[in-house]
Order: C-alpha cells, then structure tokens, then sequence
C-alpha cells in the first residue's frame, strides 16, 4: 500500500497495523527524519539495525532475529538500511513468520521497473512511502514550523536559512537546532544569523555558481581553483545549483507576461533575497528554456552518479558540472 510522506511526517497512525514498511528516494532527511520519530514512537521496545549486505550473505541473521523472540522485550523493531531488489526473496520467504515484529527497510531512488518497490505497493500487507527531495516551499515551511514561536523570524531570515542550505533537509535541521540553542530567551537576532549559520563557509561556492551560470570563463576559472569544495557537501552544491536554475526557469515562464525583469523577480515565490536579485536579472538574460532543460539534465545525470558510484571523485564531477553550465550559459 502506498501512503504520501506529509501524512507520516504528521502521524504514524495510518501504518500502526503494518509489519513491513519500506521508506525509499533521494532525501536523505526526510528518511533520518522518519527513523528517528519511529526510535521515539517505540522507546522501551528492542530496536536492530542491519544493512542489506550483510542478509544477503547470511539470510540467517534475519531469519533468526524474527524467530527468536524477545524475553524482556514485548516487540522487536528491526531497521535495515540501503536495501534494494536483492532483499526481496528473503523479505518474501519471512514475511509470513512475523508476529510482534516490524521491519522498516530504508533505500535510495528505485525506479519504477524495481521488484522490491512493486511488491510494497501492491502488497495490502505492506506499506511504501516515497521520501521525494524537498523544495523550497517545503522547507520554508519546516523552518517557520519549528521555529514557531521565536521572536525575529522574518521573511529575510527565513529565505537565509533556505538559501545557505541548498535544499537539504539535514542542513536545515543542522541550522534550525544552532538557532535553538543560541537564542535561547526565542529572540532571534538577526546581526548574529549570519556568524552562526556559517554563511560565508559557502560564499565562495555561491560565487563560483553564480559566475558560471552567467557565462563569466575568467571568474569562473579563477574561483575554479580557489574554491575549497568539502566532500560532505556535496548534495549541498548540487542542490544550491539546482535551486537557481529553477529560479531561472519561473522567471522565463513568466516572461511573456511581464517583460519587467525587476519586478517579475521581485513578485516569485518564495520570495528572492534581495542581495540575489541584480545576479538573477543578468543570469536570466542568459538563460532560456532550451538552456534550461539541458542543465537539469545534466545536474540530475550528477546527482545519480554522486549516490551511485562511490569511487568517482565528486569534488571533480562538481567541478566539471561548473564548467559544462558555464559553457551552456555562453552557448547559442
């Protein structure tokens, strides 16, 4: 059965019956998110973690822990990490075994000819969720919703938390929990945001970005090699560019309807923090539909090559990625 990811995000009251559940897709926070609430929800209860790897080569290891039941404990939560299609004969052959037991499996993207996904949604006695990337409004919204309450928090400031996080939800949890527990008497104050979010750790990447996506080769070249790129940051670039090209990409949708560069950038939304907008209105004199595509292309075509081969070096593929945007802005 499937069920949409807002409805858990609120209550897990929907899968409460359910013995198998399996959360998959590229958002990482979302999932980290989901597990943690179902450690919290089950507190007192015997909790295992596995990995597929280690079933696949000893399908005992599962096998036993759903038939071994606990003596001290009345249920047993099991918790088995970066699965895929090579776990599905023995999450079948277990299945009919379970009692008290519930097994949460967590993956990243599997597509829509995967076994191990068909077999959850059309099971009525499994559940599957997708854990889809965050946008803008959804993390606007997690930020106004657990900052709720604190003195100061404004549109700018929230649009500063969104932009400095590149759309991952682990960042801005990350920047949300520094918030806490520096403004303790839940007064924001905004001159001390800008030190504590570690802004200017990522100023120089916004730079590098927003000079490729104007076409600039010199500046581009030149920070190129300054950039210090971090390699728990990748997904963080990845997604900071793709936040701007679909920046891009309203402003040419909109276009046809208001030939006022300034003030169609001023009407999107959420709302362009104001230091963005002269970038935005010379990038969007770059930029047009074709352009476009092909650019999300190519940062998709990064993203799975970033979560699927662990040996590649990601600091150069970013870099590449760069180079072939900043090619793609200058292009006919």
């Amino acid at each position: 059965m499937i069920f949409k990811s807002y409805i858990l995000e609120e209550n897990f009251e929907p899968i409460k019956n359910l013995k198998l559940f399996l959360f998959y897709g590229e958002n990482q926070g979302l999932k980290k998110e989901f597990k943690e609430k179902l450690r919290i929800k089950n507190k007192g209860k015997e909790i295992l973690n596995l990995f597929q790897d280690d079933i696949v080569k000893n399908k005992n290891i599962l096998i036993n822990e759903v038939s071994n039941k606990s003596l001290f404990n009345e249920k047993k939560i099991i918790f088995i990490d970066q699965v895929n299609d090579k776990v599905l004969d023995i999450i079948d052959e277990i299945s009919e075994n379970i009692e008290e037991e519930k097994i949460f499996l967590f993956s990243d993207i599997l597509d829509k000819k995967s076994k191990l996904r068909s077999y959850f949604e059309k099971s009525k006695l499994c559940g599957i969720t997708a854990c889809y990337q965050d946008n803008e409004i959804s993390i606007r919204k997690i930020i106004t919703k657990k900052l709720n309450g604190f003195q100061g928090l404004t549109s700018q400031i929230i649009n500063l938390i969104t932009q400095n996080t590149g759309l991952d939800r682990i960042r801005v949890n990350n920047e949300i929990d520094k918030i806490v527990s520096c403004f303790k008497d839940r007064k924001i104050d905004i001159e001390k945001i800008d030190l504590l979010l570690n802004i200017r750790t990522n100023e120089d990447f916004n730079k590098l970005k927003d000079e490729a996506l104007n076409g600039n080769k010199i500046n581009t070249n030149r920070l190129l090699s300054d950039t210090v790129f971090e390699v728990e940051n990748n997904i963080f670039y990845l997604n900071s560019i793709n936040q701007r090209i679909n920046k891009l990409r309203d402003i040419d949708n909109k276009k046809e309807k208001n030939s006022n560069i300034e003030l169609l950038i001023s009407s999107l939304k959420p709302p362009v923090f104001w230091k963005d907008k002269p970038v935005l209105i010379e990038q969007s004199k770059k930029w047009n539909k074709t352009k476009i595509k092909s650019a999300l292309k190519k940062t998709y075509d990064a993203e799975i090559e970033i979560k699927s081969n662990s040996s590649i070096r990601k600091d150069l593929l970013i870099k590449n990625l760069i180079i072939e945007l900043c090619a793609t802005a200058n292009s006919a």
